[in-house]
């Protein structure tokens, strides 16, 4: 082929046939193309090598060829950089960005949408704008961000309409139509839906055609019209098997499984899970896999297979945690490679070097929010059954005699030290990213005092030491305190001056320095008679992670956390935290507080339990020992329970009948709780303003600040009994101070 303007032309008269089918004919568009990177190839144009490497790659991505797109993807990339056909390569990382996200590596596949939207706005190509918004609103989708989701398609669709590209808008409308649906305006849904398959009709495009005639199966689905969400399924079944799109295919499997559960099918539903399970293996895509698994468990387990019900249930939990560290260890290996990619890219100019600098900048944020949301899992997971062992003790309280009840007492103590010590770690975290505050409520002093030196007497026995507390008899009876961080910063300070103390003493004082009508400033000391500090170590003491040569040879060892959270929990009181040691003496560690003073706060006594008479709560809980505890604790203070397992119970509940009071746990299946929370606030029912508690074990959904203003209050587990109660007698009055 002559190297000519007219070959160039019929080379991208190729392409762009080969483009226009891809919806209905995937395989001829890729018999096209490759005639045309033939065509290319004996002209030696690397642009139009780039261009046809690029279609190839996004037909592979299709298709499900992930491995082939990624290496079509780069290939081309390596063809644009040598023309400087920016536009190229963001097309080609668009493919590459398709592969991640469908194979369940989210991060990835956001960090290369989010630089593909950015040369696509700098150039005003509209066309692949919208495409990007639209994959983009897909990632925060399955990331569980719903609110983005919706800007991105809104985005997409303002997007298609400039570049009056009637399919892109119409592509967009089929998740937007999902995102309704979530929201229960299913009306509005389907008319959405309904447009974007007149559009498909109208253009032509067969295989965009099949994902509106899905969106509208789900909508039938969602008004359990099941007939008509049954021939739509099928239907879109066909076109998607026809047209090789495996992602699409599966997506109709998962659904038909929902389907002939609902229709009492349940052979049905399991054959299309069966399918959907061997495609997604074939695949490599996680997300359904791991679905489809759990939701093979919940069948059998209803049909009483107990045993089949168990081996879906472990391949579930095996999945899910392979997709996490997967997601994990993804991001943090393929650092360096993105790094070495988008330097190459950025080496032509100053501009693009600012714009390498910014992106690396969001990766540094996203990997702030996958630690933070690490830790929220890690969170949730430990405090969950730490809820059921503290809940339970106080119901124990009340049914023992005065010997029980102080063994009870030393046993609610040892679980606050071990909250202490998951908290050491959790806590670092917000702190190192200024997300702590100081919660505080009213404490009795001398109580809290006495309960550090329980916690920590035993400890100080088995090494032969004496334990003492020194506190002035001058001091206000109750204070203004955050006992939990408070508790913290004591607790690091005592627990390090046993563990380096072999003989000797170690003593907590509490003294005044001056006193007021409002307030007193307090001085807290822990001294020891142990190993000392010498000078030269002082002074990095309290970084992170840090210990001392002296110490790292000695059977104490420990993780360096502790002073470094204390020294942090100290500043956010305002005060410094000072330290005095003689090596081979002792260590004195001494700070300063400013306590407000303050009355007695409201007790769970029996007398105000009336209060509570006769009103119903809705409490969505999927762990069963914490339901059964939250049950007896209701029970007991004339509460009536209606407990859910997930947000979609807790909406269907809240929709058709009013209650008292809503305790909504975070972290559930089907769906979350700050999801149903919103769902619950913001569509009509008869619970819109009802009293809704985040009853949570993920201490960092206080940083959510996008959900704060649903919530009534947050009440973190292990649950304090009597913020509970509080939260609840008040919860219909006008003093919300006591809910914070």
């Amino acid at each position: 082929m002559a190297n000519n303007p007219a070959s160039k032309i019929k080379i991208l008269d190729l392409l762009d046939a080969a483009y226009k089918q891809r919806g209905e004919q995937l395989d001829k568009s890729i018999e096209l193309t490759e005639e045309a990177l033939a065509a290319s190839r004996e002209l030696k144009d690397s642009g139009l090598i780039g261009k046809c490497l690029a279609k190839l790659a996004l037909y592979a991505m299709v298709k499900g060829e992930h491995e082939k797109s990624i290496e079509l993807s780069q290939s081309a990339i390596k063809y644009f950089n040598a023309v400087q056909d920016e536009l190229g390569v963001a097309d080609a990382n668009y493919s590459i960005a398709g592969v991640y996200y469908k194979s369940n590596n989210y991060h990835l596949g956001m960090f290369h949408l989010i630089d593909c939207l950015s040369i696509y706005r700098k150039h005003k190509d509209h066309h692949n704008e919208s495409r990007t918004l639209k994959s983009l609103g897909t990632v925060y989708e399955l990331l569980g961000d719903g609110s983005s989701a919706k800007e991105a398609y809104e985005g997409a669709i303002a997007a298609a309409q400039l570049a009056n590209d009637k399919n892109l808008e119409s592509n967009a409308y089929n998740p937007m139509s999902g995102i309704l649906l979530k929201s229960d305006e299913s009306k509005m849904a389907m008319e959405l839906i309904e447009r974007s398959i007149a559009i498909k009709k109208e253009t032509g495009d067969v295989r965009g055609y099949a994902f509106a005639v899905y969106g509208r199966g789900k909508v039938f689905l969602h008004l359990k019209k099941y007939p008509e969400a049954e021939k739509d399924f099928l239907e879109a079944l066909e076109i998607h098997k026809s047209v090789g799109d495996s992602f699409g295919t599966g997506m109709v499997y998962n659904k038909m499984g929902h389907l002939y559960v609902g229709m009492g099918e349940r052979k049905k539903a399991k054959k299309y899970l069966k399918k959907l399970v061997k495609s997604s293996e074939k695949h490599n895509q996680s997300l359904l896999k791991y679905k489809c698994n759990h939701f093979l468990y919940q069948i059998y387990k209803q049909e009483g297979k107990n045993k089949k019900a168990l081996q879906h249930l472990e391949k579930y939990l095996d999945e899910k945690d392979a997709a996490v560290n997967s997601q994990i260890l993804k991001v943090i290996g393929n650092y360096e490679r993105i790094s070495r990619m988008r330097s190459v890219e950025k080496e032509a100019s100053l501009a693009r070097e600012k714009a390498l600098f910014k992106r690396k900048q969001e990766q540094i944020e996203e990997a702030t929010k996958m630690k933070q949301e690490f830790l929220s899992s890690i969170s949730h997971e430990i405090r969950t059954p730490l809820n059921a062992v503290t809940s339970i003790i106080s119901l124990l309280e009340e049914r023992s005699g005065e010997k029980d009840k102080k063994l009870l007492t030393s046993l609610r103590f040892s679980s606050k030290n071990l909250l202490r010590i998951i908290n050491d770690i959790l806590d670092y975290s917000k702190l190192d990213s200024n997300k702590m505050k100081l919660e505080t409520r009213p404490v009795r002093f001398e109580d809290f005092i006495f309960n550090i030196h329980q916690t920590y007497h035993g400890l100080a026995m088995e090494k032969g030491l004496d334990f003492h507390v020194d506190i002035s008899s001058d001091l206000s009876e109750y204070y203004e305190l955050d006992e939990t961080k408070l508790f913290q910063i004591l607790g690091n300070l005592v627990s390090n001056a046993i563990k380096y103390t072999e003989k000797g003493s170690v003593a907590m004082c509490v003294h005044s320095l001056e006193s007021c009508p409002d307030g007193d400033v307090l001085q807290f000391k822990v001294v020891d008679t142990g190993i000392g500090i010498p000078s030269k170590e002082r002074d990095r003491l309290f970084e992170s992670f840090y210990m001392p040569p002296s110490v790292t040879t000695r059977k104490e060892g420990g993780t360096g956390l502790g002073l470094a959270i204390v020294k942090k929990l100290v500043q956010l009181h305002e005060s410094q935290i000072h330290l005095k040691s003689i090596e081979g003496e002792g260590s004195c560690f001494e700070f300063t507080l400013v306590l407000k003073k303050s009355k007695a706060p409201l007790q769970t006594d029996k007398t105000l339990f009336k209060q509570l008479k006769g009103r119903v709560a809705l409490v969505a809980e999927d762990n069963e020992i914490n339901a059964m505890v939250m049950k007896e604790l209701l029970k007991r203070w004339g509460v009536s329970l209606k407990r859910v397992a997930n947000g979609i119970e807790a909406v269907e509940i809240a929709k058709n009948e009013r209650v008292d009071f809503i305790l909504m746990d975070i972290h559930m299946p089907e769906m979350n709780g700050l999801d149903a929370t919103h769902t619950i606030r913001t569509t009509k029912n008869p619970n819109r303003n009802t009293p809704i508690f985040a009853l949570t074990a993920d201490s960092t959904i206080l940083n959510d600040s996008q959900y704060a203003n649903y919530f009534t209050g947050v009440l973190l587990k292990p649950i304090d009994i009597n913020r509970l109660f509080e939260a609840l007698v008040y919860a219909h009055s006008a003093k919300p101070e006591l809910l914070s």
